[in-house]
């Protein structure tokens, strides 16, 4: 059903992108999945980087960071039918310290979780600005999910 709401979206999950480090990039600890930090990665390349100076740019990135950390949850769980819940999200923003969009930033991971998930994609959540992220990114997000 959630495949189905993807394609409806115009979505299609890439192939889970690898750790860039010495991590998993998921951990289920009882009925909870807890999804390591995702960058906005498209292929083997990181697709936006450097400081947020756009909040429509920063919100493409912060996107295409929910679709990785969908991938991974699918990869991991064999089918994002398996969620029963987004517990919480925290991103955080590449950003200049007189930034202060932050949460216009992250809403667009958040209200891409409910156009997918519904009722069961409203979140908890954390929209936080930082000095540089991995590989230069201008999004990282990690997110929790009941499974």
């Amino acid at each position: 059903m959630i495949e189905e709401k993807l394609a409806l979206l115009g979505i299609s999950l890439p192939i889970a992108p690898k750790p860039a480090g010495s991590y998993v990039p998921v951990v289920i600890s009882g009925n909870l999945a807890f999804v390591a930090g995702q960058i906005p990665m498209e292929g083997k390349h990181v697709k936006f980087t450097g400081k947020v100076d756009s909040i429509e740019i920063g919100q493409e990135a912060a996107r295409l960071c929910t679709i990785n950390a969908l991938a991974q949850l699918k990869a991991s769980l064999g089918s994002l039918d398996k969620v029963k819940r987004v517990i919480k999200v925290t991103g955080f923003v590449n950003s200049e310290p007189s930034f202060a969009d932050h949460v216009k930033v992250i809403n667009a991971a958040s209200d891409l979780l409910v156009n997918i998930f519904g009722e069961k994609g409203k979140h908890a959540r954390a929209a936080v600005g930082v000095s540089s992220l991995p590989l230069d990114s201008t999004v990282e997000l990690e997110l929790i999910a009941e499974v």
